[in-house]
């Protein structure tokens, strides 16, 4: 699905989800209240907490009663997981296609890295 198209609470998820992925949440941590991520992203507050939700839905967050959302021991793995899933099911076809219309060899890419 394409970035644009997507619901913002898609796209907040998202966003959670990377900052969990590239180590600025680790496990154990505590996310952002939903006040402050709404304001940090200009986003509704209650659009953040249906975000939030679909990580508790998951199991991705532990709950603290009138504390906050920690990340939740495995959450890491299994958001990497997810991620894997999605972009070889979703994305890569897409960007092989791309590649394959304008000509470009994965080896050749492979190389530059």
């Amino acid at each position: 699905m394409k970035t644009e198209s997507k619901p913002v609470y898609l796209k907040l998820r998202d966003e959670i989800a990377a900052a969990i992925l590239d180590g600025r949440f680790s496990e154990g941590d505590m996310l952002p209240s939903v006040r402050a991520f709404a304001a940090q992203q200009g986003a509704n507050p209650l659009t953040v907490a249906k975000a939030y939700q679909l990580f508790q839905d998951n199991g991705l967050v532990d709950v603290k009663r009138g504390v906050g959302l920690f990340v939740a021991r495995g959450a890491v793995a299994r958001l990497r997981t997810t991620e894997r899933d999605h972009f070889i099911s979703h994305v890569w076809p897409e960007v092989r296609a791309q590649m394959q219309r304008a000509g470009i060899d994965p080896a050749e890419l492979l190389a530059l890295s």
